[in-house]
């Protein structure tokens, strides 16, 4: 099945975390909620700024690894490319 996704993470205080989800709404909410990845236990997270839909789980799997390898300014290059999903778009934490 390719329902997974690679998702790009932007916190408060700017760092990028990359994960990989088969819903994306959930886990925001569960990094939201300090569940899961232990990154965020120090730092907050702010907005999904990626997202790279139509994944296997494995392939998501490389994707992430992938892209954790990169340096931060090929990292920023993603938000903008035509590759992330989002475009413009950004999901904000609620408020």
């Amino acid at each position: 099945m390719t329902d997974w996704s690679v998702y790009i993470i932007q916190c408060t205080d700017n760092s990028l975390y990359t994960g990989i989800t088969n819903n994306i709404q959930r886990r925001f909410s569960q990094h939201l909620n300090n569940q899961g990845a232990k990154f965020f236990r120090g730092h907050t997270p702010k907005r999904v700024v990626y997202i790279e839909n139509s994944h296997t789980r494995s392939s998501a799997s490389r994707r992430e690894a992938a892209i954790k390898k990169q340096s931060r300014a090929e990292k920023l290059d993603l938000l903008v490319a035509e590759i992330n999903e989002l475009k413009d778009q950004k999901w904000d934490k609620p408020q």
